[in-house]
């Protein structure tokens, strides 16, 4: 029964998905941005251990609930540990209302074609299985792209869609990333391509399969909205993508039926040295927002 009403939230919720799965590549960043520099810590241990305490004043923030915030997207040390004295997803889902997803990429592969691929992700099946058996819903893989290539973008939306596959053969929901990067000069057509390269490979599905798709906000507006309007989409989420937060949202306003999945752009403006009055203050504001722009469309 849980999982089906995790289901209706994502399909229909009023909100946004809330990106709290920085990893070892981008941890420093997102410590140093919340107000911890790299001094400040000594190895991988308590860098992890910082970050999971930003996570966990976030997720138990009254500000932090299903009404505004429908899911939120893990890393695997967030599942492995507790947040509010519970296993990190029983948290999110049984006292804030959010459904819980779990990042599953290793990073990515050095670029060819205008793509960086994702990298091999070992044991992806047992960990799967504890996802599972962790209370997880679904999944999230990002892969990127560098340049309207269209063999590449062939090659990054089928790597996408295999891993998919394998998702949906545990009982879980994958959010599909193919990120295109928002500074290059051919940002539109690369869109043009990833957007008949998904629809695709959503078309190749089963009838009773349904992904989500976590894509860069589109250079023209509601470009997507055939994906949104797709049988086989649960939901189209939006990257920041190193959009300033006004910025996210303003584009993010412009595309219907799309709603956030925002990562620093959720975090901008909190900081390890605000009194917690501040921190939730802060944070109601920046949910606020994103919420807003979400439902715009």
């Amino acid at each position: 029964m849980s999982r089906q009403k995790q289901a209706e939230q994502m399909r229909s919720g009023k909100g946004f998905i809330a990106a709290l799965d920085q990893s070892g590549g981008s941890t420093p960043k997102a410590l140093k941005l919340y107000g911890i520099s790299e001094d400040a810590y000594s190895g991988d241990a308590e860098m992890y251990g910082l970050i999971h305490q930003m996570r966990a004043r976030i997720a138990t923030s009254p500000a932090f609930t299903g009404d505004r915030v429908v899911g939120a997207i893990l890393f695997e040390k967030t599942m492995d540990a507790e947040i509010g004295g519970k296993p990190s997803a029983t948290y999110l889902w049984q006292e804030r209302g959010v459904v819980p997803f779990l990042k599953i990429d290793k990073g990515l592969e050095e670029g060819k074609d205008g793509v960086k691929l994702m990298k091999p992700i070992p044991g992806l099946d047992d960990l799967l299985s504890r996802a599972v058996k962790a209370g997880i819903f679904g999944t999230k893989e990002r892969s990127v792209i560098d340049a309207a290539n269209p063999a590449g973008i062939a090659a990054i939306v089928a790597q996408q869609f295999d891993l998919g596959r394998q998702v949906l053969s545990h009982g879980l929901v994958p959010i599909i990333e193919p990120e295109v990067t928002i500074s290059i000069a051919d940002k539109a057509e690369a869109e043009d391509i990833l957007l008949a390269e998904l629809n695709r490979h959503l078309d190749a599905l089963p009838a009773d399969q349904q992904v989500m798709l976590k894509l860069t906000l589109p250079t023209k507006a509601n470009l997507y909205k055939p994906l949104v309007d797709h049988p086989r989409v649960m939901r189209v989420v939006a990257l920041s993508g190193g959009y300033s937060r006004d910025e996210a949202n303003a584009l993010l306003a412009r595309n219907t039926g799309m709603i956030a999945s925002f990562s620093r752009a959720l975090t901008e403006g909190l900081s390890a040295q605000q009194s917690d009055a501040d921190f939730n203050s802060v944070l109601d504001t920046t949910i606020q927002s994103i919420r807003d722009a979400s439902v715009a469309g």
